[in-house]
């Protein structure tokens, strides 16, 4: 009986390597499907494209913006509460330039302190989701939400002085997401 079995055994071993292959496969098609499932809305656009097609996925732009080369800057926000705020530069014939999620430090840190106005961080990331005077200082300060590195929620602030010039920028946590600051 136990020769029996150990055959019985051997012949299910080799048809279960002979799977393999297949539960590989499927294993690398659900991964994939998953990952595609992924891919942001900003990413599945390209130059050149019309810009109806954005449009027609994303809806009608929140926040339109000239740009200096003649284009135009469309903007979907989710500010004040959501932490992303999707930008696609169209040209003048009405072509897609790039789309991007701009609410991201490698955005932010595109702004030159002591150049940059007021209205350069509105075309670059529409409007904040706060902004405040502080009187002593005689700042007014623009704050926006984001997630760095996909983990720490954070407000990206850019504090202009009387005349509309920036002259510094802070990254601070969001009140509304750490939990030591949710108290005050």
């Amino acid at each position: 009986m136990l020769t029996r079995s150990a055959r019985v055994v051997d012949c299910v071993a080799p048809a279960a390597r002979r799977s393999t292959p297949l539960r590989r496969a499927a294993v690398i098609c659900v991964a994939a499907l998953t990952l595609a499932g992924c891919v942001q809305p900003w990413q599945q656009f390209h130059a050149g494209q019309d810009q109806s097609a954005i449009i027609a996925r994303m809806g009608p732009p929140r926040e339109i913006h000239q740009l200096p080369d003649g284009g135009r800057r469309l903007m979907w926000p989710t500010q004040p509460m959501g932490t992303t705020t999707v930008a696609a530069d169209i040209d003048s014939s009405g072509q897609i330039v790039n789309v991007r999620q701009v609410l991201q430090i490698r955005e932010f840190n595109r702004a030159v302190i002591g150049t940059w106005t007021r209205e350069d961080v509105l075309i670059n990331f529409g409007q904040p989701a706060q902004t405040a005077f502080f009187r002593l200082s005689q700042r007014e300060v623009w704050s926006y939400r984001y997630v760095e590195n996909n983990i720490t929620h954070l407000m990206f602030n850019f504090s202009f002085d009387t005349s509309g010039v920036l002259r510094e920028t802070l990254r601070t946590p969001d009140p509304l997401r750490d939990r030591d600051f949710r108290r005050f």
